[in-house]
């Protein structure tokens, strides 16, 4: 209802959709999400309010804010709950920490003939699938986009250094698996010692966890970085002994086998009368 007291304005499903600026689709998803609640029906007609399209441009703003869409639920319900403004407010502290994003990188516009400055006659047909299906490009239209800056001046500088692009992505695709399975181990230690039991925890812990998962950010990607350059210098030490060793004992081969120069005749000594 108006400040008036008679009946605001309705909305059919696709006005309604027009008017928050979002497809059809969307709104249907977010209704069977539970993010919206039902509408009036009449008949076989569905009529939405203007509260209808209020929640639709709160929801929007989360998540133009970073929040999940379950964070958002939750937050919703919290509040048709009857949950006290702090315990809203710290349901949104908590769910933008987890939400928000840990990586730093810079996604890449590249044209075709940009991608190829890059790689030269590594850009094949086999490259660019295997490209797409880890995850490093996608097409947007007629550009194509790469995830990260940081991978890409990587994979390039390999390139340039005599490292095929095949064997650059065959190890990206490796790497992917290993960092992945350190990602779970860190998020269920979070899990497990940090975050505790959400459903209980009130808005002041709620808070202090928030602003925890903030300053374990940089903590995890350092062990991670600490950890790699340890195992760099282990194995690349030992593939240097091992390939000196190899030398020096194909050295001694040669050696060995070489022709050895004739000694010259002694004089012999002057015979005795």
């Amino acid at each position: 209802m108006d400040d008036n007291g008679s009946p605001g304005r309705e909305y059919r499903v696709e006005e309604l959709a027009k008017a928050a600026g979002i497809p059809v689709r969307t709104l249907r998803f977010y209704r069977e999400r539970r993010l919206l609640p039902p509408p009036r029906r009449q008949g076989r007609i569905a009529w939405y309010s203007e509260d209808h399209l209020a929640r639709l441009r709160t929801i929007a703003a989360l998540l133009e804010r970073g929040h999940t869409l379950g964070g958002i639920a939750d937050l919703i319900a919290a509040w048709e709950q009857g949950r006290t403004l702090d315990g809203v407010a710290g349901l949104l502290g908590l769910e933008g920490a987890l939400g928000g994003p840990w990586s730093q990188e810079t996604p890449v516009r590249l044209t075709p003939q940009e991608l190829a400055d890059y790689f030269g006659e590594d850009v094949s047909p086999e490259n660019l699938t295997a490209s797409l299906e880890i995850g490093y490009i996608a097409v947007d239209g007629e550009q194509v986009v790469h995830i990260s800056r940081r991978l890409l001046d990587a994979s390039a500088a390999l390139v340039r250094e005599g490292v095929p692009l095949a064997a650059v992505l065959a190890a990206g695709r490796e790497v992917r698996v290993h960092v992945d399975a350190i990602a779970d181990l860190f998020t269920q230690v979070i899990k497990t010692h940090v975050l505790g039991s959400l459903a209980d925890m009130p808005p002041g812990e709620a808070h202090r966890a928030a602003e925890l998962l903030q300053r374990l950010r940089p903590l995890t990607k350092n062990i991670v970085d600490a950890e790699m350059s340890l195992a760099m210098d282990r194995r690349m030490r030992a593939e240097v002994d091992a390939w000196m060793r190899e030398r020096a004992g194909s050295q001694g081969t040669a050696a060995e086998d070489a022709p050895h120069a004739p000694m010259e005749a002694r004089d012999e000594p002057p015979a005795q009368a």
